[in-house]
C-alpha cells in the first residue's frame, strides 16, 4: 500500500521543466549583476591572500 503510493509520487513527478530553468537563471544573472562589485572585491582579495601566502612559502 505505502510502497505502491511512493512509486505512484515518483512516476508522476516529471523534472523540472524549461521555464523554471530559465527563471532560475535570470534570478542568478540578476544577483550577479546586482553585486557585481562586491563578488569582484571579494574574488580579488581571495587570490591577493593566496599570492602573499604563496610567496612566503618560497
Amino acid at each position: 500500500m505505502l510502497r505502491e503510493e511512493g512509486m505512484r509520487f515518483i512516476e508522476e513527478e516529471e523534472g523540472i521543466g524549461v521555464v523554471e530553468i530559465i527563471l532560475i537563471l535570470v534570478v542568478l544573472v540578476g544577483l550577479i549583476v546586482i553585486f557585481k562589485k562586491q563578488l569582484t572585491t571579494l574574488v580579488n582579495n581571495a587570490f591577493k591572500g593566496i599570492s602573499n601566502k604563496a610567496g612566503s612559502l618560497e
